[in-house]
């Protein structure tokens, strides 16, 4: 049996060679159950492709720190206990995630983060560019008031440096989620999560789906520079679309040069298209992937608090529609462009077919000229012909009456000539008609091929 082939099953046909690890995609990166008192740390990490073996590398050396054994070669998630801390490390298509957690709460919050306990340097030498980190804490919802319910102004403004707090219930009420959405001082952004009746898995779930829901909506967000860049180059594509169009509408000539402008503008367009519609359409993605994580929050409101899923429709979704908006402009300008260059093409193509016909009526006149002047030759060819051939029965008249006969050689070459003249004609003609059948001939059959 080859390698990798998955073993029979005797009530079954053979098993499709994908379809143990289809199977297992449903149960793809499982959450990490948590317990409250407990934080965590959480970085996003953008990394090429090429820079994805020095990545294994930099995660087996962490592995040889604690002396655990290294993620499997191809895996794309992987956790293990490195003495305190429980690592968690997953990798997306265009970036990779790495999640740190421990027990326990520091006395001032946020002062002693999960991070700190790794070996020194070696989260910052995580291969890649951050795109997104985050310090979070599990408490217990009667950690701060005594009862479930919401820490007071002073309690926030302690965790989130006095920064406007956006949160909610979640969990149908299970928990509560508050952050401020802001990256502090070190780099990290922070969440507060309030466990009142959470289990310790439903409790993993909703802290990786708050730190996805920032680790996507920033990489929804990495088209939003490329659709403001493109914001002038579009301006002025379309009036120089624009320009020609009209230039076009007022047939004014020169048509094999606006040709030519319109053909670098669709170069233009069509560069501009291929060098965006990767990070677009990546873009609508992420935040499909944004709303699905808010919507699995199952958010309920706090009064006097804005929803994450407010939050994002007021400030991801209107940077969401200017990409849309750019790229769906790239579209309607490409299609504008086509459109404009058929149009000139056609007429291009109709003015090229008028000249073709008047080059083709000039060669017609200049084959009846040369006909009319072949006809012509041909007439004097008949005299050159007689001529030639009168002189010949002179000659033999000549020769008969030196032979001692009765002949006259001028009487005779007259009365040859006329003779010789009608033979002459007789012969062109009959040349004539043969040609005309023949090309009659061809044209009947070209006409039925």
């Amino acid at each position: 049996m080859p390698p990798n082939t998955p073993a029979p099953h005797p009530l079954l046909p053979p098993d499709h060679p994908d379809r143990a690890s289809l199977a297992a995609e449903v149960h793809a990166r499982p959450p990490e159950p948590l317990a409250a008192p407990s934080r965590a740390t959480y970085v996003a990490v953008r990394i090429e492709p090429e820079a994805r073996a020095a990545e294994a590398a930099h995660l087996r050396t962490l592995c040889g720190h604690y002396g655990v054994a290294s993620p499997p070669e191809g895996v794309t998630q992987w956790a293990a206990t490195l003495g305190a801390v429980r690592c968690k490390w997953e990798r997306h298509g265009e970036f990779s995630s790495y999640t740190f957690f421990t027990a326990g709460l520091s006395p001032v919050p946020f002062s002693e983060p999960v991070a700190a306990l790794l070996p020194p340097g070696w989260l910052a030498a995580v291969p890649g560019l951050t795109v997104f980190a985050a310090h979070a804490k599990l408490v217990a919802a009667t950690h701060f008031s005594g009862v479930a319910d919401v820490p007071d102004g002073s309690v926030l403004a302690q965790h989130f440096d006095n920064n406007v707090v956006v949160g909610a219930r979640i969990g149908d009420g299970a928990g509560l989620a508050l952050t401020d959405f802001m990256s502090h001082a070190d780099g990290f952004a922070r969440f507060l999560l309030l466990d009142r009746e959470m289990t310790e898995r439903q409790a993993g779930r909703m802290l990786q789906r708050l730190f996805e829901i920032e680790a996507y909506r920033m990489m929804a967000l990495m088209a939003l520079p490329m659709a403001r860049g493109l914001w002038p180059r579009l301006q002025a594509i379309e009036r120089t679309l624009a320009d020609l169009t009209e230039r076009i509408a007022r047939n004014s000539g020169a048509d094999e040069a606006l040709l030519e402008q319109l053909m670098a503008l669709a170069a233009e367009v069509e560069s501009a298209l291929s060098a965006s519609q990767a990070r677009f359409g990546a873009s609508r993605a992420y935040h499909a992937l944004v709303d699905t994580r808010i919507a699995e929050l199952r958010e309920q409101r706090i009064q006097g608090l804005q929803t994450i899923a407010e939050f994002m429709a007021r400030r991801l979704s209107p940077a969401m529609a200017t990409c849309a908006t750019a790229a769906q402009r790239l579209h309607d300008l490409s299609e504008r462009v086509a459109q404009a260059s058929s149009l000139l093409s056609t007429r291009v193509d109709i003015t090229r077919q008028q000249q073709n016909q008047a080059l083709l009526a000039a060669t017609a006149r200049r084959a009846k000229l040369q006909l009319r002047l072949q006809q012509t030759v041909e007439g004097l060819s008949v005299a050159a012909i007689v001529y030639y051939l009168a002189g010949l029965v002179g000659y033999g008249a000549k020769a008969l009456k030196a032979a001692g006969l009765a002949v006259s050689p001028d009487i005779v070459t007259g009365a040859a000539v006329p003779l010789l003249a009608l033979g002459a004609w007789a012969v062109l003609s009959r040349a004539h008609r043969r040609i005309a059948r023949d090309e009659a001939h061809g044209d009947a059959e070209t006409t039925l091929h």
